[in-house]
């Protein structure tokens, strides 16, 4: 399954929630474990752009043509929407959230 690739916009909510991400991973686990952490968000991120298709559609956004998606990494799911020439990174979500919150995420602009 060969996609083509488009451009990754990453929205303001994404990096502010992989901050908190990364400053909760160095408080409970030191420094190693959440720049590791923090490089496996990053890269799975980045291979994106070509990559977009291979992750299983948001279960608490699902539509007919599932733009919505989530890369899951341990504990948290990071969710972006496909759109005819680019993805976008809506949020980064412990997988514990309440659906209604996740459900907002339809409503960011990128």
């Amino acid at each position: 399954m060969e996609s083509r690739e488009k451009e990754v916009v990453k929205s303001n909510f994404y990096y502010k929630d992989i901050q908190d991400i990364y400053e909760y991973g160095e408080a409970t686990f030191g420094l190693r474990l959440a720049d590791l952490f923090f490089e496996s968000i990053l890269n799975d991120v980045e291979k994106l752009e070509t990559q977009y298709l291979l992750h299983p559609e948001c279960r608490h956004l699902e539509t007919k043509t599932k733009i919505y998606r989530n890369i899951i990494l341990g504990s948290y799911l990071i969710i972006y929407r496909i759109r005819a020439n680019k993805i976008e990174v809506l949020r980064a979500f412990h997988g514990s959230r309440s659906p209604k919150i996740i459900k907002q995420v339809r409503k960011i602009k990128t």
